[in-house]
């Protein structure tokens, strides 16, 4: 499908500004270092497409500890990107989207939606409707939060955000 008139140079200017830092956080009561996939996998996507990682955590669903961990990286402007990998579920411990969206100033509400929609056709079907997946910004950082699984991780990372991660990050900065 043709791009839009002056979007292919838009993209190529914002992809030609310096690699982003981002920060990845994986947000589980059941994984640990040695079982957490998630987050490796989009550590290594992330710096395959030529991006920085310059911070990796593990948290348990506690929403306080989420929402402070996330506001100290945007607050020390130390990543571009905050990735969010777990808690977006319905059960009562699942708390990323309580824990980031208050630090929202700007959200996104077409990544959730088309992150579903891509889950949906791609993945799993009907369950798509459980992801509370989320994006928005804070401080000109972007923050997304994804459902724990590696397939999802990966899904998110391949079709929707590298493609446009550093045109996005461009945008909210200008």
């Amino acid at each position: 499908m043709p791009l839009p008139d002056g979007t292919a140079a838009h993209r190529a200017s914002a992809a030609a500004r310096p690699p982003l830092r981002c920060a990845v956080l994986t947000v589980s009561d059941t994984r640990t270092a040695a079982t957490d996939t998630s987050g490796p996998r989009a550590c290594a996507l992330l710096r395959e497409a030529g991006h920085e990682v310059v911070h990796t955590a593990l948290f348990p669903n506690d929403e306080a500890r989420v929402r402070a961990a996330v506001a100290q990286l945007v607050e020390s402007a130390s990543a571009d990107v905050v990735l969010l990998s777990g808690g977006t579920g319905l059960s009562s411990r699942d708390r990323s989207v309580e824990a980031v969206t208050p630090l929202f100033e700007r959200t996104i509400p077409g990544f959730g939606e088309l992150f579903r929609l891509v889950s949906f056709q791609e993945q799993i079907g009907a369950a798509a409707v459980l992801s509370r997946a989320v994006a928005g910004s804070a401080r000109g950082v972007l923050i997304v939060a994804l459902p724990g699984s590696q397939a999802a991780v990966e899904l998110a990372l391949t079709r929707l955000l590298l493609p446009e991660l550093a045109h996005i990050v461009y945008d909210l900065r200008r």
